[in-house]
């Protein structure tokens, strides 16, 4: 089993690293990967090159996992046709009120649909798709990751999600289990947050340039709720109607998540996240992804842990 974990160069502490080694598995069985540089795909495919493990669990370096999860996440692999197991990334109990808001937003269904899984543990272990799983806490067997060439270096964000997406293509089974999770706090500024919200927008239309597949077509939603807030004016009485049913929608989802008064901070952040979601998503269109250049992948080294 390797643990790979991409960090930046200058950070000395790397906390995913040392929940790692607390896992509860064997330690001569486990090798723990730290790959450095500033290019967290190439980083990623440096270290899955150069592990010996079987199996490949891939962690943010702030993720944490509890320590029977890698246990857990293994015991799928057990059958054969499996080969990407994942689960959420949960907002820490203590994490500051603002970041919780952060929290309740994605992991409700009008802001990210069936991605929310991804945020929250929703129903059962089942098969599932790229759709429900992230990253940030992905287990996978090595030689098919291999044999799919890694990660696309050109798309950052959804690198994973077009692997993903050609493993499933090929057959290979995809696992969501609400109970394989790590702990790991969301953005912890409203405009990091929504810088993150265009991030992902630009980076799913950068994938359906790339790797298109159905697989992405309710992602076009956000874009095309673009396109009818710009013709509102146009629309006039006509549009009334749809804003009525889409403003009850949201009220109806911020009373359901979260806890307390804080919980009405969800509302503009629904509508936040349909917004730059979908102009990040235009952008991604229309611009090409940028070559990393060479100083990125010189910068590359991997630490044993």
């Amino acid at each position: 089993m390797t643990v790979i974990i991409p960090a930046r160069p200058g950070d000395s502490e790397v906390p995913a690293a040392a929940a790692a080694r607390a896992l509860d598995y064997p330690a001569e069985l486990l090798e723990v990967l730290v790959a450095r540089g500033g290019q967290p795909s190439a980083q990623r495919n440096l270290a899955l090159r150069q592990a010996h493990g079987e199996l490949i669990y891939f962690l943010d370096d702030d993720s944490l996992p509890p320590s029977e999860t890698l246990r857990r996440g293994v015991a799928h692999f057990r059958d054969p046709e499996v080969q990407i197991v994942g689960g959420p990334n949960l907002c820490p109990p203590e994490a500051p009120g603002l970041e919780k808001i952060f929290a309740w937003t994605m992991a409700s269904l009008i802001a990210f649909g069936p991605s929310r899984a991804r945020y929250a543990r929703v129903g059962r272990t089942r098969p599932s798709s790229e759709k429900e799983l992230i990253l940030c806490n992905l287990m996978g067997r090595r030689e098919t990751l291999l044999r799919h060439g890694g990660f696309d270096e050109a798309l950052y964000p959804n690198e994973e999600n077009a692997l993903m997406d050609e493993i499933e293509k090929e057959g290979g089974r995809l696992i969501y289990d609400p109970d394989f999770w790590v702990y790991r706090r969301p953005r912890r500024t409203f405009k990091a947050f929504c810088k993150m919200l265009m991030t992902y927008g630009r980076g799913r239309a950068e994938q359906f340039r790339l790797h298109p597949g159905w697989g992405s077509a309710l992602n076009l939603v956000p874009p095309a709720f673009c396109l009818f807030l710009l013709a509102t004016p146009f629309l006039g009485f006509w549009s009334t109607p749809v804003w009525g049913l889409y403003f009850l929608l949201l009220l109806g989802q911020t009373l359901s998540v979260g806890e307390g008064f804080r919980k009405v901070g969800v509302f503009p952040l629904l509508f936040l996240t349909h917004l730059l979601y979908g102009i990040g998503f235009w952008k991604g269109l229309f611009t090409r992804p940028q070559p990393r250049p060479q100083s990125v992948y010189e910068a590359l080294r991997i630490e044993h842990k």
